[in-house]
């Protein structure tokens, strides 16, 4: 179930629009952001390079032929949408949202839209209950599991502590993938950042309400279990197959966060 909806703390996907310049946040969110961009001032440079990888990732699973597409953790409709990106290779491209955020799916059913030929639909789940996102029937209209499907965990599992094993939990979803599936994932790191500011920015977090976890490069290049990581591996989020000047214009310390793709061979 969604969790209530409640607008007088802060919440990572409305501090992530917030980033990204939207407009679908809330006092707390700003506040709590703030002081992030205070300690942090590349927070929104951060998060523009990670929305600019969601559509490179999303361009690389619609090229190898997969159209079906679960975004979980999806946050606030913004520019290039999954879906918007899938379709636009593959117009009959399925994509199932899923967020246990009321405001966000209250959102995505407002704003988002399907091409003719494809499909979206939006599910009230949470990442740490595989069954019922995998078993959801929004799930099982939309997706053959039985065929590949391009999972999305973007600006995700940072938000998952370890004492909920989100590895374990991970491999799950990774187990009820087909062959020729792709994993998506992106996940914050304080390697990228001077000590100081790593443990500042953890702090203004926990201070809003919200734990968020830095993990190694070797901790993240774990999640992707034994499925096959493409080139160039696990990287700085804006190293990831750069297609455009201003990426390739970063710095790690601008994006501290990791970036994979990996397929699951037969």
């Amino acid at each position: 179930m969604a969790s209530p909806l409640r607008i007088d703390g802060a919440h990572a996907a409305r501090m992530y629009d917030y980033y990204l310049g939207g407009k679908d946040n809330f006092p707390a969110d700003r506040a709590a952001a703030a002081r992030v961009v205070d300690l942090l001032p590349s927070a929104p440079t951060g998060s523009r390079a990670n929305r600019r990888f969601l559509g490179r990732a999303v361009r690389f699973a619609a090229g190898r032929g997969i159209s079906q597409f679960l975004d979980i953790g999806t946050g606030l409709p913004s520019s290039d949408n999954t879906h918007e990106v899938a379709q636009a290779a593959v117009p009959d491209a399925r994509v199932v949202y899923v967020d246990n955020d009321p405001i966000v799916l209250s959102h995505a059913r407002a704003k988002l839209r399907s091409t003719a030929e494809g499909r979206i639909a939006y599910l009230d789940g949470d990442f740490r209950d595989p069954a019922s996102i995998l078993d959801a029937p929004q799930t099982k209209a939309l997706l053959d599991l039985s065929q590949p499907v391009a999972l999305l965990l973007v600006a995700l599992l940072h938000f998952i502590p370890d004492a909920e094993e989100p590895a374990d939990l991970l491999a799950r979803y990774r187990d009820a993938l087909a062959p020729g599936s792709v994993l998506v994932l992106t996940h914050g790191t304080g390697e990228l950042l001077p000590p100081a500011v790593a443990e500042s920015v953890t702090l203004a977090y926990a201070r809003a309400g919200l734990d968020i976890v830095s993990r190694t490069h070797a901790e993240v290049a774990g999640f992707f279990g034994e499925l096959d990581l493409v080139q160039p591996g696990v990287v700085p989020v804006h190293e990831w197959r750069p297609d455009n000047d201003e990426d390739r214009g970063l710095t790690a310390i601008e994006v501290p966060g990791y970036a994979g793709v990996a397929v699951k061979r037969g």
